[in-house]
Parts: C-alpha cells; structure tokens; sequence
C-alpha cells in the first residue's frame, strides 16, 4: 500500500456512521427497470437460476431470519448458478453501501485494471492555464506545489514569471456536488464530503469542505505566492473547458485501480465509489450516470425488478436492489475477466477492512470476502463464502432487523454445513 493510498483509507468512512431517516425527494428523477430489454448474460456463462433448488440449506436460513423474515432479503447460490436458498430474494430493499458493489463492478469493466484517475495542466493558446481533474481521491498539497511550480514556469523560482500567471480550474456546478437524496447533515461530516472533479484530501478533513474549489483556489494561491510568484486564479464550469487545442504540461495520476476499488469496497469510501461510478458510466452528469449504470446492469443479463440506482455509494437511500441482483451481479464478476481484480479488492472476514472486527477466530475468519452496508436501519452484507462444498455467493440485506450482525453470522454458517446441497440438486422446489 503505498503512502498515499494509506492516507486516503484513513479518510473518515461512512460504514460505521448512522444515517438519519428520511423520504426520498420526490424531485428525484426514477429509471424504471421494466424499460430496458431483458438481455441474456454472456454466453457460457452460468445465469443465476430462479427457483430455489436446495430445500436443507433454504429450511435452515428461514428458521434463522424466522419472525423477522419480512425485514430480510437473502439468497445463496453456487458457482453454476444454482439458487440454494433464497428469502424475499426479489423484493427491493435500500442496500446501503452493498451499492458500491454495482459502482466498483462497472468501473472495473468499462476502465480496466490499469485505469488511473488523472488531473492534469494544460496550456491554452493565449497563454492561459487550465487544471482539469477526474476526482482523485487523494490528491495532495505536494502534487498542488507541483502543479504551482510548473505553472510559474522551470524551477518557480522568483522572478522567472513576469506578471500574474492566469490560471483556471475547471470544475462541476455546485448543483452536482452531492447526490439529491443525501441528508443536509451527511453533507457537513467527512463521509459525505461533495463530490468534485479537483479534491485535495477527498474534500475532507475533520469535517466535509464546504467549498473545495474555493479552498483549491486559495491554497494554490498561497502556494504560488510562496515560490515567488502571483497568479489569478478563476472557476470555470466544465463545459467551457477545450483542451483540443491546448498543450499537455503535466499530470498527476492517482493510484491504481486496485487502490481504488479497495478504498470502495475494503475500506468503504463514499467520495471514491462516487468518483467511480461517473468514470466508469463516463457521465459527471449523475442523472445520466445512473441511466448507465442500470443499462450496464441489464446488458448483464441480471434480475432487475424492482432495482434503482440512485448514487455510487449508497448513502441516498433512494438506492433500491434486491438479494438476487447483488448475488448475480457476483455471480457474473466471478465469471470476468477481471475478476481476481475485483474480489481482491473486498474486505475479508477477521482480517481486513470493514469486515476486520467481524467473527475474527471463529469458522468465518479468512473464509469470507465482501462489502459490508451500514446506514439507520439497514444493515447489508455480501460476498463470496468459501465452504467444504465449494464457494458461494451470498447477499444478506435486512432493512429493519433487530440483531443482524448475529443474524448474517448464522446465515454464513449454515451456507458452510457440509452435504447439504449435493451437486446434482433434487428436483428443484418453487419458490
């Protein structure tokens, strides 16, 4: 891990920070499933069968869940697809940060493992500057004093500028710093820092910055004033930015995609899942972003009922899936070419991330993989689970359950019992 992937993952995260309750706004534009075309997965493939296929495991997880059944959402399948076992499997739920499941799997499909995010300066030809950025989450006062010394021209030293250097920083309207549906109070911690293009720390420090272009404007400021230099500084929207005919003169690039999707889905991190989910859609526009995002899921071949995707992150609790769509989403990135890439990327049970503290020396410890979800009254947790008759991938969403850390932890137990689910299922029971 290098020392700036280190610094981001210790940025506030919101897995153990509770949401305040509140109404989708009813401003918030819906993408309706029912309006995309049912696509098959790729072929060869295996498709996640519909109809529960192992009565043994399926009887043992209801008396599980038992009274609170109607707050849960859970299914199991194996690696050729089977649906094990499945519990309200298609009913919609708010997943919390399960979403960043969706956002890391587009991303690592459409940009590749190699992908970095990059700010870069440019020199327009009447001599103005431009910094254009993609949202790297931890870019630094160390790269913002290159970027002053370049500016400033070879070396930066003082007298070599004659005059204020003319810079602009091209940024989103304020408009698209947030996702409608987060609450005014997320907006002010750290977890729920705005979302923009140029974001020194993520946007965050104790709290959420408020303005970051003002503070980028400013600390560049200072900067340049410090290597002997004066520069005017102005925003720019992003639709004024032409780099067509302006001339590359440095950039930065953050950490590898690897440092990435595990700062979304090791360790959780809102700003990252949400810079991911509009490089990966190719959209900074979120109402576009999302439309993407559920074509992408649908050209998968994935169950899509009920499903909406709202944000990257899953701190808008207008986000809905369902267990089967998390456990085909899975199904079909354990099937990727990038797929190594993408469960190195989870927390692991007992050892690392989110799921560090969770049945650490217990049968669970090492042998389960996944993003965990934590909001006011939801708690999401899915993954692959490693067992004596092979993986399987599990979704556990529960939105109003009383004790479902215990819960998912039985859940996963019973998903290991040896023998109950014989390769060659019996005939398979409807739902």
């Amino acid at each position: 891990m290098t020392a700036r992937l280190l610094f981001a993952a210790l940025l506030p995260l919101s897995i153990s920070l509770p949401l305040q309750a509140l109404e989708v706004p009813s401003d918030v534009p819906t993408v309706a499933a029912s309006s995309f075309p049912a696509a098959p997965p790729p072929v060869g493939l295996p498709q996640l069968q519909q109809q529960v296929s192992c009565p043994a495991l399926q009887q043992r997880i209801r008396s599980v869940v038992g009274a609170e059944a109607a707050v849960w959402s859970v299914s199991v399948a194996d690696a050729n697809g089977r649906l094990l076992a499945d519990v309200n499997g298609t009913k919609a739920r708010i997943p919390a940060s399960n979403q960043k499941l969706i956002s890391t799997a587009i991303a690592l499909d459409r940009l590749g493992p190699d992908y970095r995010l990059t700010t870069r300066l440019w020199r327009q030809p009447d001599g103005t500057l431009q910094i254009t950025g993609e949202g790297d989450p931890d870019l630094d006062l160390a790269q913002l004093q290159r970027f002053a010394k370049l500016a400033l021209g070879s070396g930066g030293s003082s007298g070599q500028a004659i005059g204020p250097v003319a810079i602009q920083l091209v940024e989103e309207p304020q408009q698209r710093w947030w996702p409608q549906g987060w609450h005014w109070a997320d907006r002010a911690e750290a977890y729920g820092a705005p979302i923009t293009r140029l974001a020194l720390t993520s946007n965050a420090l104790d709290m959420a910055v408020s303005n970051p272009p003002s503070r980028m404007q400013k600390l560049l400021g200072q900067e340049i004033k410090r290597q002997g230099g004066s520069a005017a500084i102005r925003l720019v929207p992003v639709t004024t930015a032409n780099t067509d005919a302006a001339t590359l003169l440095h950039e930065e690039r953050s950490v590898s995609m690897h440092g990435l999707l595990s700062l979304a889905n090791t360790d959780s991190h809102n700003f990252t899942s949400e810079v991911l989910l509009r490089q990966g859609t190719g959209s900074w526009d979120l109402n576009q972003a999302r439309q993407r995002a559920m074509q992408w899921l649908s050209a998968q071949g994935l169950p899509m009922a009920g499903v909406s995707v709202v944000d990257g992150s899953g701190l808008d609790r207008g986000n809905k899936v369902t267990s089967r769509l998390l456990t085909a989403l899975m199904l079909r990135m354990a099937q990727h070419p990038y797929a190594n890439n993408y469960w190195a990327s989870m927390a692991i049970a007992g050892q690392r991330g989110t799921l560090l503290s969770l049945w650490r020396g217990t049968e669970l410890d090492g042998r389960f993989r996944g993003k965990t979800g934590t909001i006011s009254g939801v708690r999401s947790i899915s993954g692959v689970l490693e067992t004596p008759d092979g993986v399987r991938y599990v979704s556990m969403v529960s939105n109003g359950a009383g004790s479902p850390n215990s819960t998912i932890g039985e859940i996963l137990r019973q998903s290991r019992v040896a023998g109950l689910c014989p390769a060659q299922a019996p005939t398979a029971q409807a739902l």
